[in-house]
């Protein structure tokens, strides 16, 4: 732990938001990390009470530092490490799988039907 602060892309590996520090570094350099003063370079530092805004994952994160970490640590740990602001994930779209139907005693599909069962799938 650092006093004077921890930088932004190390944090985030170390409380478990990106598998990698690797990951963190690339998200804060296309612009998926914000501090209050803007966008966050990997080298930008967080402090306690700094609210940090994570985008480009599944849904946006909006977190509150709590304590510095510099190393990972465990879930436990990692999760009373900051205060999640983040606004709750949006309803998933129910819907059901395309089934491919043929006719009883059709045959074997040909080349065609084959690459429109293909298309069906989304392969």
């Amino acid at each position: 732990m650092s006093e004077g602060g921890v930088r932004v892309d190390v944090w985030l590996w170390a409380v478990r938001i990106y598998k990698s520090r690797s990951q963190a570094t690339a998200a804060c350099k296309a612009g998926h990390v914000h501090l209050a003063s803007g966008r966050a370079k990997p080298a930008a530092l967080v402090r306690p009470g700094d609210r940090v805004e994570v985008t480009g994952l599944r849904h946006q994160r909006i977190l509150v530092v709590k304590e510095l970490l510099s190393k990972r640590v465990g879930a436990p740990l990692a999760v009373a490490a900051y205060v999640d602001e983040s606004p709750p994930p949006p309803p998933r779209e129910e819907r059901p799988a395309p089934v491919a139907v043929r006719e009883r005693g059709a045959g074997r599909p040909t080349k065609r039907d084959r690459r429109r069962l293909d298309r069906l799938r989304g392969w």
